[in-house]
């Protein structure tokens, strides 16, 4: 087994044991193998939602290394990310992720990651309901960033 993917299921195992969240794992390592940051889905501990492993371990690297740009690290995870985790990776710019089970493997046990995918191919409103609303009183906050050359990440 991949030594950094072991690495990923022990933190699953532990989250799990520890009754922290389901059975998720994550590792960051930098190009040359160095651990950045290991983690457990922790939305059973912290009653957050978005605790993923994946995500905690962003939050995690991203404070250690003082960036918001994980350029160049590599993701191991116990699972194929879900849609929130997918994007956390894409806005962090992390290209290189491995994963071992699959979100079908998730699915069987009951995760609902097919039921956002789902959404987001079909705009599915029995999921969400959008709608847009008071545009015209907000657009000038984006005008602002831009006139003072906000950062875009």
């Amino acid at each position: 087994m991949n030594e950094y993917m072991k690495m990923a299921k022990d933190q699953a195992e532990k989250g799990m044991k520890n009754n922290e969240g389901g059975p998720f794992g994550a590792v960051i390592t930098d190009k040359e193998g160095n651990i950045i940051t290991v983690a457990n889905n922790q939305v059973l501990k912290n009653n957050d939602p978005t605790a993923h492993a994946e995500v905690q371990a962003i939050r995690e690297a991203c404070k250690k290394l003082n960036t918001h740009d994980l350029s160049g690290y590599i993701l191991y995870t116990s699972c194929e990310p879900c849609p929130m985790c997918l994007s956390a990776i894409i806005w962090s710019n992390i290209k290189e992720v491995y994963y071992a089970c699959t979100r079908k493997d998730a699915g069987e046990i009951g995760f609902r990651d097919d039921a956002i995918y789902e959404f987001l191919e079909t705009n599915n409103k029995s999921l969400l309901d959008e709608k847009q609303i008071d545009r015209e009183d907000c657009i000038h906050l984006f005008n602002e960033y831009k006139k003072l050359n906000g950062e875009i990440y």
